[in-house]
C-alpha cells in the first residue's frame, strides 16, 4: 500500500512538472512564433478556423466504403422512408395510407408472427429465476420449460448476458451439428461451427480470409444478393460475375462457370471461390441434386471453395423440388474433408421463422487445415462473441420440438401455416406480374422473392436517362411515390446488359396481396400508357 502511494505521489509531481514546461513551452511560442510548426500565419485570427477543411470527406474516406453498394436499403428506401414520415405528420400527404415494404426479406416487419416455442424458450432463458415459479407451469408449456433448463445448464454462469466462446457456447454447437446430421445424414462436427449474428458476419468473415487484393476474384451469381459485391469490394477483392440463365427458371450452367473462370484468370484474376445461393436470392430457384453434384465436381477439380448460402432451406414451394445441403450431396459423392473445401451458411432470419432482429445464424467450416483454423477462429474472437439470443434461436431452429413433445402440435401448426401462406402468396404474385403488360416472371420455386423482368419503352427508358437513373431504379421510385409500393430495382443485383427487373418479397400478409396488386396493375397500366411508344 506505501509503494502504492509513493508511486502515485511521484506520477503527480511528475504530471504537474510536464505541465509546468508545457506552459512555459506556450509562452515562450507566444513570443516567438516560428518555435512550432504550422499551417497558418502568425497573425491568423481565431475566426480564421472556420474556413479549415473538415477532417473526414468523401475525398479522404476509404475508397472501398464508396464502391461498396446495397441496393436493399439503398435510395428507394431511403425515400420510402422519408414518405412514411410525411404520411405519420400528415395522413393526406400522399395518395396512399402506408408504406408497403416488399424491399427486403423482413418477415415480421409485415405482420408474421414469431414461432411460440422458440420464445417461450428464449423468454425462460433471459429470466431463468421464473422457472422455479408454480406460474411458470401453467403459462409455459412443459417441453419449453425443459429446453430453457437444458440451455441454461451449457451457458456459464447461466447467464445470456455474459460472453461465450468465441465460435459459439459449446452445448449449443453441439445441438447444431446433430441437427444438421440429421438432415443431411452424414456426421456433423460441433467445432465445425461458428455461430455468428445472422449469416452476414460469416461472409464478411470468409472475404476477410481469402480476399489478398484486387487480383483475388470471388465468383458470384448474376442476378445476386448484394452482400456478396458489398462484402467483396469492401476487402478490397474483384467479383468474377456468373449469370444464372433466366430462360430456363435461373438456371445454373457449369460451362457458364468454367468460361468465366476462364475469362477472369485471362486477366490474371487468381479466383478464391464460388458463392452459390440455393434456394435463389433474389430469383428464388431451388437447385436440382444432379446440378449441385456438377457444381462440386467443378469446385472440386479446380480447387475453388465453395461458398454455400443456405439460409432460405426451409422455404420451398413446389412438390417436384428439394432442399438439398452442399454438405450432404458432397459427402454422397464420397468427398471428404481432404477432397473440397466448403462453407456452408445459415440464418434465423429466413425459414418460417423470421427472427430478423434476433440476429442469429452459422457457418460450418469444412475442409480447411488446421492452421487455417486457427485463424479463422482468430478473427473471430476479435468480436469476441455472438450475442446469444441468437445463438440459442440458432440451435432451437435446428432442433425444433419433435413428436410427443407437448409444444409439437401447435409448432408444427404455427410452421406448416407460415409457409403454405408463402407458397400461396408467391403463387398470387407471380400470376400477376405475369398479367402485366411487358413483364415476364419465372416460377417461385423457392426463397422469400419473385424477380420478374420488365421490358420498359423507349420513351421511359430515355426519360429515366434524363433524370440520370437507371431504367428499373425509374420505375420502382414512380411506383413508389404513386402507390406507396417498395419494390428493389435489378440493376442493384446485376443483371443481363440490357434487360431491367425488379425485385418483390413475397412477405405482405395474405389479406394484403390483393391491395399490393391492385395498386401495382393500376400503375403499371398509368405508367406504359404515359411512356408508350407509340405517343
Amino acid at each position: 500500500m506505501r509503494r502504492f502511494v509513493i508511486g502515485r505521489a511521484r506520477n503527480l509531481l511528475e504530471s504537474s512538472r510536464q505541465n509546468h514546461r508545457f506552459q512555459r513551452s506556450l509562452l515562450s511560442s507566444s513570443q516567438s512564433p516560428h518555435r512550432f510548426l504550422s499551417s497558418t500565419s502568425p497573425d491568423s485570427s481565431p475566426s480564421s478556423s472556420s474556413t479549415m477543411a473538415p477532417p473526414v470527406t468523401l475525398n479522404t474516406i476509404n475508397p472501398k466504403v464508396l464502391e461498396c453498394e446495397y441496393a436493399v436499403r439503398g435510395e428507394i428506401v431511403t425515400l420510402a422512408q422519408k414518405l412514411q414520415e410525411e404520411i405519420h405528420t400528415k395522413l393526406e400527404a400522399h395518395p396512399f395510407e402506408e408504406i408497403l415494404y416488399c424491399n427486403i426479406g423482413n418477415p415480421q416487419s409485415l405482420g408474421q408472427q414469431p414461432i411460440t416455442f422458440f420464445r417461450e424458450v428464449l423468454a425462460l432463458c433471459d429470466h431463468p429465476s421464473i422457472l422455479d415459479k408454480s406460474e411458470t407451469q401453467g403459462l409455459f408449456s412443459a417441453d419449453s420449460i425443459e429446453r430453457a433448463w437444458q440451455i441454461l445448464d451449457q451457458i456459464p454462469g447461466r447467464a445470456t448476458g455474459a460472453y461465450s466462446h468465441s465460435q459459439g457456447i459449446k452445448g449449443l454447437r453441439d445441438t447444431i451439428a446433430a441437427g444438421i446430421e440429421a438432415r443431411d445424414g452424414f456426421p456433423a462436427d460441433p467445432n465445425d461451427i461458428f455461430l455468428t449474428d445472422g449469416a452476414s458476419p460469416a461472409v464478411h468473415m470468409m472475404m476477410q480470409l481469402l480476399i489478398r487484393s484486387e487480383k483475388d476474384g470471388i465468383l458470384c451469381p448474376i442476378p445476386q444478393y448484394p452482400l456478396y459485391s458489398a462484402s467483396i469490394a469492401l476487402h478490397g477483392g474483384t467479383l468474377v460475375p456468373y449469370y444464372l440463365d433466366e430462360a430456363t427458371g435461373w438456371g445454373l450452367e457449369v460451362s457458364e462457370l468454367k468460361k468465366q473462370l476462364e475469362t477472369a484468370r485471362s486477366k490474371g484474376i487468381a479466383v478464391r471461390a464460388l458463392v452459390v445461393i440455393n434456394p435463389g436470392n433474389p430469383t428464388g430457384q431451388v437447385l436440382a441434386e444432379e446440378n449441385q453434384k456438377a457444381i462440386v465436381e467443378f469446385c472440386k477439380q479446380e480447387g475453388l471453395v465453395l461458398l454455400a448460402d443456405e439460409v432460405y432451406q426451409e422455404n420451398v414451394y413446389v412438390p417436384e423440388k428439394e432442399f438439398h445441403s452442399f454438405k450432404k450431396v458432397s459427402r454422397s459423392m464420397g468427398y471428404g474433408e481432404k477432397d473440397i473445401a466448403l462453407v456452408s451458411f445459415q440464418s434465423v432470419s429466413k425459414g418460417y421463422y423470421g427472427e430478423c432482429g434476433k440476429r442469429g445464424g452459422y457457418m460450418e467450416v469444412t475442409g480447411f487445415g488446421a492452421d487455417v483454423r486457427e485463424q479463422i477462429y482468430k478473427v473471430a474472437s476479435v468480436n469476441l462473441c455472438s450475442n446469444i439470443s441468437g445463438q440459442i434461436l440458432a440451435s432451437l431452429v435446428m432442433s425444433p420440438p419433435k413428436v410427443g413433445d407437448e409444444s409439437y402440435e401447435s409448432y408444427s401448426a404455427e410452421r406448416d401455416g407460415i409457409l403454405s401462406s408463402l407458397a400461396r402468396r408467391a403463387k398470387t404474385l407471380e400470376d400477376a406480374f405475369n398479367k402485366l403488360e411487358g413483364v415476364t416472371c419465372n416460377k417461385a420455386e423457392g426463397a422469400m422473392y419473385l424477380f420478374p423482368q420488365i421490358r420498359l419503352p423507349e420513351k421511359a427508358i430515355k426519360a429515366a436517362e434524363a433524370a440520370k437513373s437507371a431504367p428499373d431504379a425509374f420505375y420502382c421510385r414512380r411506383l413508389l411515390t404513386a402507390t406507396g409500393i417498395v419494390f428493389v430495382p435489378g440493376s442493384g443485383f446485376g443483371q443481363v446488359p440490357g434487360t431491367w427487373h425488379f425485385r418483390c418479397t413475397i412477405l405482405p400478409q395474405e389479406e394484403k396481396i390483393p391491395a399490393v396488386i391492385t395498386r401495382l396493375t393500376d400503375f403499371h397500366k398509368s405508367f406504359m400508357d404515359e411512356f408508350h411508344d407509340g405517343i
